[in-house]
């Protein structure tokens, strides 16, 4: 998943970067590199609060022709399909465990997004909510 970002020159060589999609998360750096660095930082950070809530994370929209944007980790994109996915059939934790086989905390981490998951296991997650995880190789 790639996000876009607003990223703006300020006064002495800083850059501001905000993100369309996610209006809260708003970062800046000392110079372009260290902005974009700083901005995957603050979208991680906003996509944390999702998950606590169990909100609906919003998808990227669509990168203008030369705006920047933040590529997300397929681990991360992955977990926010599933959320997701669990919000929209109304699926609670405790019912994915279930339908899994698996203790309640094993789905607390799945839905962990600093907890490192193996992509299988989130493949058998999406299994058990009727989807199928596909993965796809694109053109920079």
């Amino acid at each position: 998943m790639r996000y876009p970002i607003n990223l703006k020159p300020e006064e002495k060589g800083l850059f501001s970067v905000s993100f369309p999609d996610f209006p809260e998360a708003i970062t800046a750096g000392n110079n372009r590199d260290h902005a974009l660095e700083m901005a995957l930082d603050a979208l991680i950070t906003s996509l944390d609060f999702y998950f606590e809530d169990r909100r609906m994370v919003p998808l990227p929209s669509r990168i203008k022709r030369g705006q920047a944007f933040v590529d997300l980790p397929p681990g991360f994109s992955a977990k926010i399909l599933l959320l997701n996915e669990m919000l929209e059939q109304e699926v609670r934790p405790a019912e994915l465990a279930r339908r899994m086989g698996v203790p309640p905390p094993e789905i607390n981490r799945l839905l962990n997004l600093r907890h490192n998951t193996k992509i299988d296991t989130i493949a058998v997650a999406m299994n058990a909510l009727g989807k199928r995880l596909e993965l796809q190789v694109a053109a920079q």
